[in-house]
């Protein structure tokens, strides 16, 4: 089955949140650039601007949300921060993300993707290769850039099957939670 990547919303900051320091503090430096403190990631997730960005997430088959990705404007541009629990990995979902992820880029007519990873984060180093994006090394950090093709109606189709797919996600996994007595967040 198809990974469903889902709209998170400002409702949502309590799961990003419990996501976020689930992760291991390698995961934590690998997903961030640096160590960070609980309190930092606290104040990251309070920060985060949901009608400026665009914040996606995975969810496993209980409804937790076990993948996060950021999409942050800039300018003309959008960066990539994304992060999976240790548990879920090997599974495709941070490639559904950064495909998800493009996609929204892509539609709302920004013209470049940006991640910026250090050199050990082999992840982000295959996906942006699998890509075909630009990496330039610097130190033990690298830069990737994906020059996006402007909207098509195909991509904007793509993008509204997609949300027909999260809806009808949703409507199952609460038609299932309705049956054991609770609901799923959206």
């Amino acid at each position: 089955m198809a990974t469903i990547v889902h709209p998170l919303s400002p409702s949502s900051r309590p799961e990003i949140l419990a996501h976020l320091l689930a992760l291991a503090p390698e995961d934590r430096r690998l997903r961030f650039g640096v160590p960070l403190a609980d309190e930092t990631i606290a104040g990251y997730v309070a920060r985060l601007d949901f009608d400026r960005d665009a914040v996606f997430g995975v969810r496993d088959d209980d409804g937790h949300l076990v993948g996060v990705t950021h999409v942050a404007t800039l300018d003309d541009a959008v960066e990539l921060g994304l992060s999976v629990n240790a548990t879920q990995r090997g599974r495709g979902l941070a490639q559904a993300m950064f495909r998800r992820a493009t996609l929204h880029a892509r539609n709302r007519g920004f013209g470049e993707l940006y991640m910026h990873c250090l050199s050990e984060n082999a992840t982000m180093m295959h996906i942006a290769r699998k890509a075909g994006m630009r990496i330039v090394i610097d130190g033990a950090d690298r830069d990737a850039t994906l020059a996006l093709p402007p909207a098509t109606p195909l991509s904007v189709g793509e993008e509204i099957y997609e949300g027909q797919l999260v809806l009808l996600d949703l409507a199952l996994r609460n038609a299932f939670a309705g049956a054991r007595g609770a609901l799923v967040p959206s």
